[in-house]
């Protein structure tokens, strides 16, 4: 095959990320390592946690199963990672005065990453980390006379009350320097009280400071090159780098994996609408070629990709249920509470209604057991925060949007035949079917640690559940005839 030309951009270059510890910043730097094998160097923005230095951290974020071919095939790449201590929601990024001169001496290549991801954040908090944070990373890239381009993490899901997005930076409501006066100036109490009457129809802190942040970055970057990388609900990997990896609970995956344990039986859902997710391995595979293309091209304005399958390749939340369910049977978890089984209701007080009695009223009775045993009582606590959860969540359930991508496909097709093999992110060529079946083996696999030897014992149990669930179900049939032949004597 003929040389990757992405691969052959990254060679001999340094590379500096910021939220290299997240979900997507895991998956960054296996890619960067695995397919960019002559890269020099990826710098590290780590901050001390729970007591750790950032070499420990280190060591044990190189420790993660994520990397475990690049153990296998080339270990000293591994070498390449120094961590640089900092942190995005200080000035200058906490940066002492030596890493700066060693990030400004050597880096040509910024992807920053790092961001606020939840959804009920204070708005104070969610503006230091997702609006100056990306701040401070353009000013500390303007001190970089090396710098080729800047690739920011941002997300399709701002500026909502649109239904089609394009690939454009919206204006947003106020100014960021009216939002920064807001924040800096009024109470803490008085914020909190704004934040509704702000944010409008973003459903949370999280849309809403992204938004401002595309908005900064479009004001500040000068003649720095900076691609905007727009991702919809990430989700496990295609591929890469491993069909179904995924190590969090977040969006899909924690009702995925509640489906599974037999443990979650209904969610609001409208299953007529289209679901937008995206794999993770599309939008790094996306974060590395726009990189390359964005620095290549030296666009004057910023570059915006959305990378997102609602408008060339979309499916609805109900074919995703019936291919989930499908591979749930076909692979079921050998710890399950109950047979699985699982429906959607787009109706608040049907949910409600169907999860009192599917959910708390077995998970009240069963704690109760619990506590007459002297066993930890477990049941009621779950359910309480995973429709907590559910609630988040169901903004993005229940309402659909189109997000264009015009400017990610015709990326895809500008490359070369290798460089497509090894950096795939056309999502048209995504198999629903074979892809959601991945998803559940891997969400089984990786967050409910269920190997896939245990399958012998999960076909037995899931056969048992299987009996007990219909002999429920017959005498709920036999109570509910009862109750209604009562009732007709009486009427």
């Amino acid at each position: 095959m003929e040389k990757s030309t992405i691969g052959e951009f990254y060679r001999d270059r340094s590379v500096f990320i910021t939220g290299a510890t997240g979900f997507l910043g895991k998956v960054l730097v296996e890619k960067l390592l695995r397919s960019c094998p002559g890269i020099k160097t990826l710098y590290l923005l780590i901050r001390p946690k729970s007591g750790h230095d950032i070499q420990t951290r280190l060591q044990e974020f190189t420790k993660n199963p994520i990397f475990d071919e690049i153990r296998r095939q080339n270990c000293a790449a591994l070498s390449k990672l120094v961590a640089v201590e900092g942190d995005v929601t200080l000035a200058e990024l906490g940066l002492s005065a030596s890493n700066l001169r060693l990030l400004c001496e050597h880096v040509s290549v910024v992807f920053n990453s790092a961001a606020s991801v939840r959804f009920d954040e204070d708005l104070i908090t969610a503006v230091n980390m997702n609006v100056r944070g990306p701040e401070r990373v353009v000013n500390l890239c303007h001190q970089m006379p090396l710098l080729q381009v800047l690739v920011h993490v941002s997300t399709t899901y701002n500026n909502l009350e649109k239904v089609s997005l394009e690939e454009v930076i919206y204006k947003t409501s106020i100014s960021t320097e009216a939002l920064f006066k807001i924040v800096d100036t009024l109470e803490e109490d008085a914020v909190t009280s704004a934040t509704k009457t702000l944010i409008g129809h973003c459903p949370n802190t999280y849309s809403y400071t992204k938004a401002f942040a595309e908005n900064l970055l479009q004001q500040e970057h000068g003649q720095i090159p900076v691609a905007i990388i727009r991702p919809s609900i990430v989700t496990a990997a295609m591929k890469e780098p491993s069909p179904g990896w995924i190590d969090n609970k977040n969006g899909p995956t924690g009702l995925i994996a509640g489906a599974c344990a037999g443990l979650l039986r209904v969610t609001r859902v409208d299953e007529k609408l289209i679901g937008d997710i995206i794999p993770v391995d599309f939008a790094i595979h996306l974060m590395i070629a726009a990189g390359w293309h964005t620095a290549v091209t030296k666009p004057v304005d910023v570059a915006v990709y959305n990378i997102a399958t609602s408008h060339q390749n979309p499916i609805t939340w109900k074919q995703f249920r019936l291919y989930a369910e499908e591979a749930t049977l076909a692979n079921p978890t050998k710890d399950m509470l109950w047979y699985p089984s699982f429906q959607c209701q787009s109706n608040y007080f049907s949910h409600e209604f169907i999860a009192l009695f599917l959910h708390f009223i077995p998970a009240y009775f069963l704690d109760f057991l619990a506590k007459l045993a002297g066993k930890p009582q477990r049941l009621v606590r779950f359910y309480d925060k995973a429709h907590k959860a559910i609630n988040t969540l169901s903004f993005y359930l229940l309402n659909t949007w189109c997000f264009v991508n015009n400017n990610s496909i015709r990326l895809s097709e500008q490359l070369s035949a290798t460089d497509r093999a090894i950096y795939c992110f056309d999502v048209r060529d995504i198999n629903w079917h074979k892809y959601i079946t991945n998803y559940v083996i891997g969400t089984r696999k990786y967050i409910l640690k269920d190997a896939l030897t245990t399958l012998p014992v999960a076909r037995r149990n899931l056969n048992r559940l299987f009996w007990a669930n219909s002999l429920l179900q017959v005498i709920q049939a036999a109570v509910l005839a009862f109750i209604f032949y009562r009732i007709s004597l009486f009427s």
